[in-house]
């Protein structure tokens, strides 16, 4: 079994933190960290701060917890807690927010988080192994449907009912999957075709990894309470890494940069645009070269507009 390596590259570091912040408050601002990782672009963040300067950061893993208590500056300060809590700090209290959503390299690569299929672990995957189920045990009850519909949706697997159907076989035959390489098995055994260069279960995994951890649905929900807690001048930057995500990114930019006029009441006046919407960045050709797993990132950027009176 090959030796996992537990080193974090931030992806877009000092793009991230250059447009974060360009918000109107500069470095005596408040901003958020809403997932910190390891602590990367919090980092960077608090040097570029003034003595005014404030962050808060969020994150659900306990380990990502333990290396932000590494940070000893009065500066600073971290929830364990997911980002969709953002919405609890007071309205139009922050400069800034910022969401990585990619999962750190540490957490691919410990085999006993079970995120990875190509070491062997426990069938785990959640961000937060204090709450909530693990994919292991829901897959030990969980119907056909029910996988089919999570391995199309979230992995956008073309083989899901394949696969869902597979795993339910093999529960009723031998008892439920546990490991992360014996799913990744069961899928390489379902599935007979793959796009060159990937193994046939990344799909299966991301879904799964999405699922258990609501991802999207804390994304949409983390997105909402940035309009609430932003400041105007405020900016709000999203790294994504996948479609689904920046699907979710995107539309809610472009959603909120728009007036809206409610054609039932067509002398009304409209709601005022929310955000400006500042473009998106995609990593360098070298910063690809020297770290693979941010070739599908992109960084979108929005501001807070004024708030009407």
């Amino acid at each position: 079994m090959a030796t996992p390596t537990l080193n974090h590259i931030t992806v877009l570091l000092q793009e991230a933190v250059d447009e974060l912040l360009q918000a109107s408050a500069g470095a005596d601002g408040a901003y958020v960290d809403a997932t910190f990782g390891r602590g990367g672009h919090s980092r960077l963040i608090l040097s570029r701060l003034s003595p005014q300067g404030r962050l808060q950061a969020f994150d659900k893993d306990l380990e990502a917890i333990a290396e932000a208590e590494r940070i000893a500056d009065s500066r600073f300060s971290i929830r364990h807690e997911g980002f969709s809590r953002l919405g609890e700090l007071p309205r139009g209290s922050i400069d800034g927010v910022l969401m990585d959503l990619g999962i750190s390299s540490p957490q691919i690569d410990s085999p006993e988080r079970g995120f990875s299929f190509r070491f062997e672990g426990p069938l785990d995957m959640r961000m937060d192994t204090t709450r909530g189920e693990s994919v292991a045990a829901w897959l030990a009850t969980a119907s056909v449907e029910h996988i089919t519909e999570v391995i199309r949706d979230y992995g956008e697997e073309r083989f899901a009912v394949q696969i869902a159907k597979a795993l339910v076989a093999r529960r009723q035959e031998r008892g439920p999957i546990s490991t992360t390489t014996d799913l990744a098995q069961l899928v390489a055994d379902t599935v007979k075709t793959r796009e060159p260069g990937q193994n046939p279960a990344t799909r299966t995994f991301q879904a799964f990894r999405i699922f258990i951890n609501a991802e999207l649905e804390e994304l949409e929900q983390a997105l909402a309470a940035s309009l609430l807690v932003l400041a105007p001048g405020g900016r709000l930057v999203v790294i994504s890494f996948h479609s689904l995500e920046d699907r979710i990114v995107k539309q809610f930019m472009a959603k909120h940069s728009k007036e809206v006029v409610d054609r039932r009441v067509p002398f009304a006046a409209p709601v005022q645009m929310r955000l400006k919407t500042l473009g998106r960045i995609r990593p360098s050709e070298n910063e690809v070269r020297g770290n693979p797993r941010s070739r599908s990132a992109i960084m979108r950027m929005a501001e807070r507009t004024e708030v009407p009176a």
